[in-house]
């Protein structure tokens, strides 16, 4: 984790760039908090009370992705966790929901009904594209596929949502990706503005 923080903040001042990353466990929070200016809580750790209070300590931006077996309501719980630890500045976000095995499915509903937890909502439309483990490999074992070509799509429709950011992962070659190249961007990033708290998405 040194090691990797290390990296990030060699981008952040090269770049002149705000980093996000994750966090997965307690220990991990204060450390992170040091270099990075958002902190992301994984879609699956989201209803995690010690890892939400632990990361708020921190007093950066929480970003809170929704769990794939969440309904949007439980955002609410998870945003007002962080803001009884003492900070206020938490963003929920949108990463497509359970939808049968191998599947995910964009639902547009959530991306208003996310608004209940009071603070921005973020969607992710690259992860929100994914089929967990739904892509055999040579020689056994499975990884994730997904449809990249739904970014822009999707990406379209959360912006005529109203959504206050978006989220998304970006490669230059993602088929050689070391994970979730089925899912991300070819290239450049798109062209983004923001405009009136929206974030337009240009191809």
């Amino acid at each position: 984790m040194a090691e990797g923080l290390k990296i990030l903040e060699k981008v952040k001042v090269a770049y002149d760039i705000p980093i996000v990353t994750d966090v997965h466990e307690t220990i991990q929070c204060e450390a992170v908090g040091r270099a990075a200016d958002v902190i992301q809580i994984p879609a699956f750790l989201c209803r995690q009370t010690d890892l939400l209070v632990e990361a708020a300590k921190t007093g950066r931006i929480i970003n809170i992705k929704k769990g794939q077996f969440c309904a949007p309501s439980v955002m609410v719980n998870s945003a007002e966790k962080i803001r009884l630890a003492g900070n206020p500045n938490v963003m929920v976000c949108e990463r497509g929901t359970m939808f049968g095995y191998n599947d995910l499915i964009v639902d547009p509903r959530n991306l208003e009904w996310m608004r209940e937890a009071n603070c921005p909502v973020v969607a992710d439309i690259t992860h929100s594209l994914q089929q967990p483990a739904g892509r055999k490999l040579d020689g056994g074992g499975v990884a994730s596929g997904g449809f990249r070509e739904l970014i822009p799509c999707i990406a379209r429709t959360a912006v005529a949502v109203g959504v206050d950011g978006i989220f998304m992962e970006v490669h230059d070659n993602p088929l050689n990706a070391p994970v979730d190249g089925p899912t991300q961007w070819v290239g450049k990033i798109p062209r983004i503005v923001r405009v009136d708290k929206q974030v337009i998405v240009y191809r």
